[in-house]
């Protein structure tokens, strides 16, 4: 009898429908605590002199020096023969500090050149052509395609696109990029940025990790684990091929990072003039 009901019972479970496994819900990332921008250290430097383009250089039909800034423009009738850039001549980013103001118009985008490689030769388009990681440069205020994020401009960095967006806090690692926090949402975004005018714009890089700042707000934190990350390279603003352009760049300055931590480190203790003359009374008196 026992054996009968724990049959019908097994038989009864059985000829229950299963239950499809639930799917994990979605991870959103967390609206993170506004961060902003680190005051602006003493020894920035100036790289660009408000009066002309010297240390610069670019295609001179598209480029020169209008109000204290650098003016890239073209028309209808001027136009860029493919993607076109200004190139910083004088130095090298690799761990580093940029400072900028910028506006354009909507027609088109732009963009900061950092990390990047001057490409020459008789098969490029143009003689100032330049790949690698480039902070968007937009006049518009709705994401994701606004100013500020990293696009891999000419597939340098292998080739990922819009590799991390504005808003974002993320890692790309060994299975692609993982997003663990939001810096900003839509609406502050639309906020923060200035149409038709003057932004401000920081970037921060040392070794894999970058940061952009907005306005003096974090929008974009990101740490590059990808096999092709770029770590040092040129400097450069872009004029977009197509629509005609016009964009502005003033009161640029830049700082060496790692010049600045050498520096730092290697500053004088005002103890160790005491302490070489203590040594040396030490010596004379046999005591050492």
């Amino acid at each position: 009898m026992i054996r009968c009901l724990m049959l019908v019972a097994l038989t009864a479970l059985l000829a229950l429908p299963t239950r499809a496994a639930e799917p994990h819900a979605a991870r959103v990332p967390v609206l993170l605590a506004t961060a902003l921008a680190p005051p602006e250290p003493a020894g920035m430097r100036t790289i660009f002199n408000g009066k002309d383009l010297s240390g610069w250089d670019g295609d001179p039909r598209l480029w020169s020096v209008q109000d204290g800034a650098i003016h890239g423009e073209t028309t209808a009738e001027n136009r860029a023969n493919g993607n076109t850039f200004i190139l910083w001549k004088e130095g090298t980013t690799k761990d580093f500090e940029l400072r900028l103001s910028f506006r354009c118009n909507a027609t088109n985008n732009s963009g900061i050149q950092y990390r990047s490689k001057h490409i020459a030769g008789d098969d490029a388009r143009n003689r100032w052509i330049v790949r690698g990681y480039q902070h968007e440069i937009r006049n518009e205020t709705k994401l994701p395609s606004v100013a500020g994020f990293i696009y891999d401009e000419g597939g340098l960095a292998g080739g990922r696109g819009r590799t991390c967006l504005v808003g974002e806090q993320a890692t790309w690692g060994e299975n692609g990029k993982q997003v663990t926090g939001t810096l900003i949402d839509a609406a502050g975004f639309e906020k923060l940025f200035k149409l038709d005018d003057w932004n401000d714009v920081v970037i921060i890089a040392k070794g894999t990790h970058i940061q952009h700042y907005m306005n003096n707000r974090l929008i974009l934190d990101f740490h590059d684990g990808h096999k092709s990350a770029l770590l040092e390279g040129i400097l450069a603003f872009q004029l977009h091929a197509g629509s005609p352009m016009f964009v502005e760049f003033k009161n640029i300055r830049i700082r060496d990072l790692q010049q600045a931590t050498s520096t730092s480190s290697g500053q004088s203790d005002p103890r160790r003039p005491l302490q070489r003359i203590a040594r040396g009374l030490r010596r004379l008196l046999g005591a050492d």
